[in-house]
């Protein structure tokens, strides 16, 4: 359950008591309260079928293959059933920590059935480990006798490109039971940290996602007032940050050490069931960009707001006689499902089940995980979308880019709990094309050059921080994990490595102060997921191009595209990409990507130069 990185800041201001019908998810659907019978029944069920699997399997997985393939293919099966209960337990526990936590009560919960799955997944270790011991041919062999094995295929395959990687068994035991009080804790450390931080802004105090709005305000004085107000309470929590930091980096080079891992990268890459080589084309692509793409936006940008020099606060300011108004949950709802069902009724028809059956959080609290997220639960159940809704324009973007992860989640979902789950590589890409059909819709209905030049310009603004923002993320990652090998980092050389690159990124136009130091470190996936930002710049430059395909296609793209996201984690994304005619692996695929970028800008120019 990760916080989607574009959207690690909420935004919001005093304006957001007048949004009424917000709404707030209905948990019930996991479990029915924290002490509920059928939840404790839940975690007492995946101790005992935990054990009595490995008392069944340990040891003896390689007899049961050779006994009957079909026997084998039920062992699997029954290590799915407890492997989507344990799912079901941490994604109720997980929602009801995100809810609020700064509740001890959430976080107890959340703490305790954190240590009981993975007490209960200790005894299921053995499963994977003793697989990868199997010969690939007799493996192999096996599947082509029984049908019901060879379902698996696409699971057993995956896993076998872990093998290389493995350690020995106790040692993978020790990891496993230690996770609790090693990464687990320090990114527990993170969340209550950052969301116990409190931010004085004209008199009022605002947790970090409120206060992080006052960025995107029409007032420069009140931008400024807030970008120093964050800086100031980052700083003095920038030592538990930087602890943290150095930490699970160490932690991290630890691990892939002890794994063979070559690059810093690679136990990413790996996980994403993506080559090295294709990310690091797209990393050259994007990075090659930034004079054409947010140097030249954000020369123009300076101009229209009458600047010579712009402040880390001016990047996300309004546009000069940028519609402001607050757009009720309403209209935010209808909009989307128009785009959406303009595609396809069949995407509109399960985006509506997110608002008609309580499977939203949409409020901003105290307390509340930051940001907005799309959590998958497990087959059996559906997902629910996390938002901190405050009626901007990019709210709405926002929440179209989740219910596109919701819709995909829901479709994945008939691959059940071991196959569902999408890697990286293609997991954005139905909520970045859930944004592009709303910003299309939305460009479409413009009547006024200004208008069109407004929506022109957030997208492309969206786009940035969807691509160029993300490389950044990645590039600074980088410098991080690297530097730490050769020591602790202190606050200042972990900001001077921050600033370094949102230079290069941002362009000249911009003057980083030093209280734009400390803002690496409210940015969740740092912490809990390291170098997972790549994604969105890959699920935003493989839409541009699927995009073009579709405006292109005159019929056909719409149940190829359904293909796509039923497959979940079932094949590589060059098989799904093959049908559109589309290659990640040639380096012109991320160019054509990013040409669409480049194009609205061409056009944004256009519009300026006609005013």
């Amino acid at each position: 359950m990760k916080t989607d990185a574009r959207f690690a800041v909420a935004e919001a201001d005093d304006d957001t008591i007048k949004l009424e019908g917000l709404p707030e998810w209905n948990l019930a659907d996991l479990y029915p309260s924290m002490d509920s019978h059928e939840f404790k029944q839940d975690v007492t069920l995946c101790k005992s079928e935990a054990e009595t699997f490995e008392e069944k399997f340990s040891g003896k997985l390689l007899d049961v293959l050779n006994g009957n393939p079909r026997d084998f293919a039920m062992a699997i099966a029954e290590y799915e059933q407890i492997e989507e209960r344990m799912g079901k337990v941490m994604s109720y526990a997980g929602l009801v920590y995100s809810s609020d936590t700064s509740n001890p009560e959430n976080a107890k919960f959340y703490g305790d059935a954190q240590e009981q799955m993975t007490n209960a997944g200790s005894h299921l270790l053995f499963f994977t480990l003793e697989i990868n011991r199997i010969e690939d041919a007799k493996l192999n062999e096996a599947m082509k006798k029984d049908a019901s094995l060879q379902y698996y295929e696409p699971w057993l395959s995956d896993l076998r490109k872990d093998k290389p990687y493995q350690l020995d068994d106790n040692i993978e035991q020790l990891l496993h039971e230690k996770s609790v009080t090693g990464r687990g804790a320090w990114n527990r450390l993170f969340d209550e940290t950052m969301s116990g931080l409190r931010f004085n802004i004209g008199g009022e105090e605002y947790p970090v996602a409120t206060a992080l709005n006052f960025l995107q305000n029409s007032d420069r004085a009140k931008r400024k007032e807030a970008a120093q107000e964050v800086s100031k309470v980052l700083n003095e929590n920038i030592r538990t940050f930087s602890l943290i930091t150095n930490t699970l980096s160490k932690d991290k080079e630890i691990s892939d050490r002890w794994r063979g891992f070559e690059d810093i990268a690679d136990s990413r890459h790996l996980a994403n069931r993506v080559e090295r080589e294709v990310v690091d084309a797209l990393v050259d692509a994007v990075r090659e960009s930034f004079p054409n793409l947010s140097h030249r936006y954000y020369n123009m940008k300076a101009k229209w707001l009458g600047l010579e020099v712009m402040e880390h606060w001016d990047r996300n300011a309004p546009l000069p006689k940028a519609d402001e108004r607050l757009i009720e949950w309403s209209e935010a709802r209808s909009t989307i499902l128009d785009a959406y069902s303009g595609f396809a009724p069949e995407m509109a028809e399960i985006a509506q089940q997110f608002f008609d059956k309580g499977w939203i959080d949409a409020p901003v609290r105290a307390g509340k995980s930051p940001g907005a997220f799309a959590h998958p639960t497990v087959p059996s159940v559906h997902p629910y979308i996390l938002m901190n809704y405050l009626g901007k324009p990019r709210d709405v973007m926002t929440l179209a880019h989740e219910l596109g992860h919701g819709v995909h989640q829901v479709l994945a979902g008939g691959q059940g709990a071991l196959m569902a789950q999408t890697p990286l590589t293609l997991a954005e890409t139905a909520s970045v094309f859930g944004e592009m059909l709303t910003f299309r819709s939305l460009l479409s209905r413009c009547e006024t050059v200004a208008e069109r030049k407004a929506m022109l310009a957030q997208k492309v603004e969206d786009m940035l921080n969807t691509v160029v923002r993300q490389i950044a993320f990645y590039m600074f990652e980088r410098k991080v994990h690297e530097a730490r090998k050769q020591g602790e980092l202190t606050s200042e050389d972990i900001g001077d490595l921050w600033i370094s690159i949102q230079g290069e990124s941002l362009g000249p136009v911009f003057n980083f102060s030093d209280d734009y130091r400390p803002y690496w470190s409210y940015i969740p996936h740092f912490i809990h997921s390291p170098f997972y930002v790549y994604a969105y710049a890959f699920g935003d430059c493989l839409v541009n191009s699927l995009y073009a395909v579709y405006e292109n296609a005159e019929t056909g793209f719409q149940e190829k595209y359904f293909d796509l996201l039923k497959a979940g984690g079932t094949k590589h994304h060059s098989e799904l990409l093959k049908p559109f005619g589309l290659d990640a692996s040639d380096p012109d695929f991320w160019k054509k990507g990013l040409s669409m970028i480049s194009g609205l800008i061409d056009e944004l120019e256009e519009l300026e130069a006609q005013s």
